[in-house]
């Protein structure tokens, strides 16, 4: 893998790449950075370009100080001028978590610059906004932390350390050994660059400011492919159901009941498989 810097829209993203041909760009969610892809990145990248970038905030990346510079719009913007910059006309964009946000927000917002969609273990935007305001009990309870992200300062002191990520990890992952020792480091380290925690928690808060605000997405042009860990604590599976709704392509759903949150460390060889899979499919 070779460590790379890109100027984009305004700030300096920081991306590994590894691999050769059709642009594959994979996008991390919180509080993970690039490393949340380090067992799909060896298997995707025999047959494809990878690119994983850290989002803007994240690690190596920029971090910008206002929380008005991680609207939606601004995340997804980010990556079509990545795509761009990378010189593809167009690429396959995946996402986990916030990276699965901004990657359903890339191919609403710039459907010419998205071949195919794959998006692991986050809801459609519209379906979590309505239930955040539609008062989905189930959903708030699992949301309590996007709440306790809106607190100044005292969220920042919580997140980052050794600690953190070991209760992150244990308590979303089904499979206790999913995330190594090694990899925790890995997290501690990146969250150790200035301003990161901080940067990190805007991706929430402007989300919380602008929820009843934010104008609805325009619908999926692509094809697109959700893969879900079933046990995922902090989203729930029905919030998967009316997804269609957004999509005028071909949409396809697939469960693991084996997997929570981070589907792609629970279950590494299901993910890489069924994203192999979607790339090839015509």
């Amino acid at each position: 893998m070779t460590s790379n810097y890109i100027n984009v829209n305004g700030i300096r993203l920081h991306y590994m790449e590894e691999g050769e041909g059709e642009l594959v760009i994979l996008l991390h969610g919180f509080p993970e950075f690039w490393y949340g892809w380090i067992k799909q990145i060896p298997v995707l990248s025999k047959q494809y370009r990878v690119v994983a970038p850290d989002m803007r905030g994240y690690n190596l990346s920029d971090k910008p100080k206002a929380v008005s510079a991680y609207s939606i719009e601004i995340l997804a913007k980010d990556i079509a001028e990545l795509i761009k910059g990378l010189g593809a006309e167009k690429a396959i964009v995946v996402g986990h978590d916030w990276g699965a946000a901004v990657a359903w927000a890339v191919a609403s917002y710039y459907p010419e610059l998205v071949k195919k969609l794959a998006i692991l273990n986050v809801p459609h935007p519209e379906e979590m906004s309505k239930a955040l305001k539609g008062f989905n009990w189930a959903q708030l309870k699992k949301s309590w932390y996007i709440f306790f992200f809106q607190i100044p300062f005292i969220p920042e002191m919580s997140i980052g350390s050794e600690v953190f990520f070991i209760r992150t990890f244990r308590g979303m992952c089904m499979n206790k050994d999913a995330v190594s020792a090694k990899d925790i480091q890995e997290y501690v380290k990146a969250y150790q660059n200035p301003g990161s925690a901080r940067a990190t928690l805007a991706y929430y808060r402007s989300a919380f400011r602008n929820v009843f605000s934010q104008k609805p997405l325009p619908k999926i042009k692509v094809k697109v492919r959700m893969l879900w860990g079933e046990h995922d604590r902090a989203l729930g599976k029905e919030l998967t159901y009316n997804t269609k709704e957004y999509c005028e392509n071909e949409l396809e759903i697939f469960y693991d009941s084996t997997s929570g949150h981070f589907v792609q460390h629970d279950n590494p060889t299901w993910v890489n498989q069924k994203l192999l899979e979607f790339f090839e499919a015509e």
